[in-house]
């Protein structure tokens, strides 16, 4: 018996009780008092909608929130992508927005992706259609730490996105 790896069932158990853990009760979900950069991901095929804000120091994150409706899987990884990137570096939180992206899309093994509690939804690249509603929000929060301060970002999901493997949204 190989104790590192779980099995498939335990897997799924522990990626189900993390998903209904965030969806029912998020974390940093509302508004911030004062952001800096904001910015809005939608998409209209299955109607989620989550807008993420920020208010960076310097380089630093010091503070994030997000709200919006959408499916368990999508506020659930919004909530866990806001504990993963609260008080890291802009290059630290785009790194591993990258690193998350390329495990939900097939282009990297969640296992070498440090991805920290975040592994739980690697299970979501099995079902391609759920993968734009688990990206959403890391799309957002990729417009708005980029984005120029003084303009709101606006981005809506790339259907082909969980389509093609690797591809770029």
């Amino acid at each position: 018996m190989n104790a590192t790896a779980p099995s498939p069932g335990a897997e799924a158990a522990l990626y189900q009780e993390l998903v209904l853990e965030h969806k029912r009760a998020p974390r940093h979900y509302g508004h911030l008092d004062a952001p800096t950069q904001r910015a809005r991901g939608r998409n209209p095929q299955c109607g989620d909608d989550v807008s993420v804000e920020l208010r960076m120091d310097g380089e630093r994150l010091a503070d994030i929130a997000f709200h919006g409706q959408g499916c368990a899987i999508c506020i659930a990884s919004a909530s866990m992508m806001s504990e993963a990137v609260i008080g890291r570096e802009r290059a630290a939180v785009q790194a591993l927005q990258q690193r998350f992206r390329a495990v939900l899309t097939g282009g990297r093994e969640p296992e070498a992706a440090e991805l920290g509690k975040l592994i739980s939804l690697a299970g979501v690249r099995r079902y391609p259609a759920r993968v734009k509603c688990a990206l959403l929000a890391w799309h957002a929060l990729a417009q708005a730490i980029g984005a120029d301060p003084t303009a709101d970002a606006d981005v809506d999901a790339d259907p082909d996105a969980a389509a093609t493997p690797g591809a770029a949204s």
